[in-house]
């Protein structure tokens, strides 16, 4: 009979229609969103997503007003982060799952059609192909030249902050400074590189030429500009190890490579699992130098490029959704094995 009793007096505050409630705001939001993108006109739909949305805040608030004071503080910038990018972010989901191109104005349900599309288009696989090779080799060099210049730097020597401040410059320009930089750079008929290869044959030389070369021409841009951030993760590791573990280690007379990989490497090995997790999102999204460079020629074009043809310049809204989030589904799940090697690391450490 309590039991009974409870559960009615339960339901009753659920449903009670006060200005606190914000459970029923909730449960109304979460059950009127989903009906009315089926049920009502696209318009109608909009204006009734908003005005359940502005219940759920409102009756959020006043329920804060006297038991929250903390939250409601910091409220204001949970709005900003909201709107500007929890909103966004589930306002293009939502395209994803219809028919919807930005030069016409119609809508139209059509479920995972876009996700079946993607994934059975030899395109898409295509330019994740080429997004993935890129990103192996220019990660790949950033962290081996970044790690070099680290052990560099981590000595001192005659101009060495001189010398670590233009290491460091490519870094602090912007991805459009750099592309339109290496363009002259690999130009043909004044480049530098040219005229070298000129000195030896009576051609000119084009890098971009092919396929190889223009991939190894958008490696060495991306990674002259970023190989100093794996420096900088690198570099703060190599100075925070005591500087007694070398001096027992020469004392000992423990050869260089040993010193390395018993001293230096478990200092550096958390700060390059780091560095590895930032570049590799990033260099996912590679998008203005392989832009300014070849424009997606000679088989260069990545994922983030494709999208951007086809949601700007083909106004295939819903379709580039789509496809974005398949690209962040695979940053998480790269993110995700990061984070677990992580953790058995410090299990097993």
């Amino acid at each position: 009979m309590n039991t009974t009793t409870a559960a009615h007096s339960s339901a009753g505050k659920l449903l009670a229609f006060r200005w606190d409630n914000w459970r029923l705001a909730l449960l109304a939001t979460l059950i009127g969103v989903p009906l009315s993108a089926f049920v009502l006109p696209n318009f109608a739909a909009v204006v009734a997503t908003c005005i359940l949305g502005g219940l759920l805040v409102i009756t959020s608030v006043v329920y804060s007003w006297t038991r929250h004071v903390g939250g409601l503080l910091v409220a204001p910038a949970i709005a900003v982060l909201v709107v500007m990018n929890i909103f966004p972010l589930l306002w293009s989901l939502g395209l994803s799952f219809y028919n919807y191109r930005a030069d016409r104005q119609s809508l139209s349900f059509i479920g995972l059609r876009n996700y079946e599309r993607l994934l059975s288009d030899p395109v898409v696989w295509e330019r994740l192909t080429t997004t993935a090779t890129l990103v192996v080799l220019t990660v790949a060099v950033q962290m081996v030249v970044g790690f070099l210049f680290a052990l560099l730097f981590s000595k001192q020597f005659p101009l060495r902050r001189y010398l670590l401040i233009l290491v460091l410059t490519p870094m602090m320009l912007s991805y459009v400074a750099v592309g339109a930089f290496f363009r002259y750079y690999y130009d043909p008929t004044f480049g530098l590189v040219s005229q070298v290869v000129n000195m030896f044959t009576d051609e000119p030389f084009v890098l971009i030429s092919s396929t190889g070369g223009a991939i190894a021409a958008i490696v060495i841009a991306d990674a002259w500009m970023w190989a100093p951030f794996v420096m900088l993760l690198v570099l703060a590791g190599l100075v925070s190890v005591p500087k007694h573990l070398y001096e027992a280690a020469s004392i000992d007379r423990v050869p260089a490579w040993r010193r390395f990989w018993s001293i230096t490497f478990p200092y550096v090995k958390g700060l390059l699992m780091l560095a590895l997790l930032f570049r590799t999102i990033e260099a996912f999204k590679l998008f203005d130098v392989v832009f300014i460079l070849t424009d997606g020629g000679q088989s260069t074009e990545t994922i983030a490029l494709y999208v951007y043809r086809q949601a700007i310049q083909f106004n295939k809204t819903s379709y580039s959704a789509s496809l974005s989030y398949i690209l962040l589904f695979t940053v998480i799940v790269l993110t995700n094995l990061y984070l677990y090697l992580a953790n058995r690391r410090t299990k097993e450490g």
